[in-house]
């Protein structure tokens, strides 16, 4: 099945299903209200919700509406932690060779316990005014209850539901962060979902002993960056990274726990006013999690830079029909030392342009001529 979150000015916002083609949802009232009650009672509530989402593939659901990313929180808008794994080490090492101070482990997958970062939807604006921000788009698993001391195979049977997020790091900030020894705190702005948790029974095929065979698409102003397979390169499965995780603690219901980025061929960087879109691909039509599609606020200095250089070109406008002006009087006679009345002021309604599509003047104040009589 297939869950999101609708907002509602709550902050938990309201539980929807979405249908397998992402065209339909319908509110799950009748069963919860709010993601984290299913994974605080998810035996007896996930059947229900299955149910549901049967009719609703079916075409027999009531109440069912077309399905709005834009209307959509995080899936789980407030989470029990999230930690963020890498089970991909030549993206740490791709990290080194930028010249970051990125640890390195051989024998367990390297864990980081996220901050209070901002839980983004999928189409919300990302208002951060700060060079070198990056995504790190990755799959990621949000458990049940989690046992201290659970193996692999115990910590896989714990996986609710799985999720596309992009973790948000300022790669500067990360780089001083690292080589003072400082944890990873304002280099994290925020986390950015897409708008659809699926089971990973919805991913036939693809999901095999806790990994996934997804494309990963990165698009940056409408032009293709990257195009990953999830699957290579992933040297730790989710059990690894979830018996890492509760290897000295258990895990509520409602953490979440990242994969880590594959590696890309490329950094993709965004400045300001770019659009980003990212999604995860399981061969033809829409990505089974819906898309990041997210636009990155202007910087303040290049919105004030673009005001004064309309007010610049204004200015010179007029200076330049000032002067026209002086010289065509002085062409025809005109004494110049006298007063010269501004010369829009003598443009009558009839001499006025004419612009397309514009009402009439004497229409919009109501005095409309009647047609003579024949």
């Amino acid at each position: 099945m297939k869950l999101a979150t609708y907002r509602d000015g709550s902050r938990d916002g309201q539980l929807v299903v979405v249908s397998r083609d992402l065209s339909q949802a319908c509110y799950a009232n009748g069963i919860a209200t709010r993601l984290q009650q299913v994974l605080d009672d998810w035996n007896f509530m996930a059947p229900q919700l299955e149910t549901l989402s049967q009719s609703l593939n079916q075409g027999r659901a009531r109440h069912a509406f077309a399905f709005d990313p834009k209307q959509c929180l995080a899936p789980l808008p407030r989470l029990a932690g999230w930690i963020a794994g890498e089970a991909y080490p030549d993206q740490g090492q791709a990290l080194r060779e930028r010249g970051l101070a990125w640890p390195e482990r051989l024998s367990a997958p390297l864990l980081r316990a996220g901050g209070a970062q901002a839980l983004l939807g999928p189409a919300e604006l990302l208002d951060l005014r700060a060079p070198g921000l990056e995504p790190e788009a990755q799959l990621a698993a949000l458990t049940g209850d989690l046992e201290q001391g659970a193996v692999p195979s115990q910590a896989l049977e714990s996986i609710r539901l799985l999720m596309l997020v992009s973790d948000w790091v300022l790669r500067p900030v990360q780089q001083e962060e690292l080589a003072n020894g400082w944890p990873a705190w304002h280099s994290r702005p925020a986390l950015q979902f897409a708008p659809v948790a699926v089971t990973p029974d919805e991913l036939p095929g693809a999901w095999y002993l806790g990994r996934a065979a997804l494309q990963l698409q990165i698009m940056r102003n409408g032009r293709k960056q990257a195009v990953v397979d999830a699957k290579t390169g992933m040297k730790w499965s989710f059990g690894d990274l979830l018996a890492e995780a509760a290897r000295n603690r258990p895990l509520r219901a409602g953490t979440l726990v990242g994969a880590g980025s594959p590696v890309l061929a490329r950094p993709v960087t965004l400045e300001s006013g770019d659009s980003l879109r990212i999604e995860f691909k399981l061969g033809d039509g829409p990505g089974p999690f819906g898309a990041i599609d997210m636009d990155l606020a202007e910087s303040e200095d290049a919105a004030s830079n673009a005001g004064v250089d309309t007010d610049t070109d204004t200015d010179t406008d007029t200076d330049t029909d000032a002067d026209t002006d002086t010289e065509n009087g002085n062409a025809n006679g005109n004494d110049t030392g006298d007063e010269v009345a501004d010369p829009s002021s003598k443009q009558t309604a009839a001499d006025a342009p004419e612009v397309a599509g514009a009402p009439d003047a004497q229409a919009q104040e109501g005095d409309i001529d009647e047609p003579a009589s024949p």
